[in-house]
Order: C-alpha cells, then sequence, then structure tokens
C-alpha cells in the first residue's frame, strides 16, 4: 500500500527565495548536482537526477506552494505515480518548506523519506551557507 512522507526544514533563506530556487532548473542542478528540467508552468514536464525522477507541474501558487506528480524511472509499472506538495512560509530570516509526498511506492518508501535529506534538504542548505559566504567575502 502507497505510504505518505511528511517533512519540515528550515533553510537560512527567505521562503520566496526557496521556491524560485526549486523551480530555478539552474539554482535545482547547482542544489542537487545534476541537470534538472522544470518550470512553473502547470501541465509542463520536469526531470531531475538523469531522468531518475519525472513528472507533471500539477500545480503552482505563486511564492507559495507547488504540486508535482512524481515518478521513479525504477519503480514498477503497477505504481501509481506520487504527489508532491511543497509550501513555502516565512521563519524568521529563514524560510521554512512544509512536504508531502503521497502515494510513495512501498519499494521505495524508505529511500524517498532519507533521500529528502541526503539529496535535497543537505545539499540545499549547503549551497546557502556556500552563497552567504561568497556575499561575506565580496562585502568585505
Amino acid at each position: 500500500m502507497p505510504k505518505t512522507v511528511e517533512q519540515t526544514v528550515t533553510l537560512p533563506a527567505p521562503a520566496e527565495k526557496l521556491f524560485e530556487m526549486y523551480l530555478s532548473p539552474k539554482k535545482h542542478a547547482a542544489i542537487t548536482g545534476g541537470p534538472v528540467s522544470i518550470s512553473s508552468k502547470e501541465g509542463s514536464r520536469f526531470r531531475a537526477f538523469d531522468g531518475m525522477i519525472s513528472g507533471k507541474m500539477l500545480l503552482v501558487v505563486p511564492k507559495y506552494m507547488i504540486v508535482q506528480s512524481w515518478r521513479g524511472s525504477h519503480w514498477k509499472k503497477e505504481d501509481i505515480d506520487s504527489i508532491l506538495i511543497l509550501t513555502f512560509r516565512p521563519e524568521g530570516d529563514a524560510g521554512r518548506i512544509d512536504l508531502v509526498h503521497v502515494n510513495v511506492a512501498d519499494s521505495d518508501y524508505e529511500g524517498v523519506k532519507e533521500g529528502w535529506e541526503k539529496y535535497y534538504w543537505k545539499p540545499w542548505r549547503g549551497y546557502l551557507l556556500g552563497e552567504a559566504k561568497k556575499s561575506a567575502k565580496r562585502a568585505a
């Protein structure tokens, strides 16, 4: 039976910037370390991690919410697409992302659950901290 992953992460950047970064092919790729095809246009296709993940943009509420269908390339044919919901909210000077990832294939649940931290939250945090260091050097 498909499962649901729920996570909340706070990253050192305004929520609006995090939203824009996720939808930017260049920034998204810089965060994840591989080519990304993504757009804010509803109905458009996206791909990440050399096609390991693909899907469609279902809904975009500017600066606040992204809803995508997701599918792992290694999922079984009979596995249904999962749905990813990301909401972006301010939290002081930082931004909070609430993630709900529903209908994750049983066979990939642990990988997806752990993958968000390993492939998104940790590298994204590192990217933002690197940006902050570069800005501080330029200001000095």
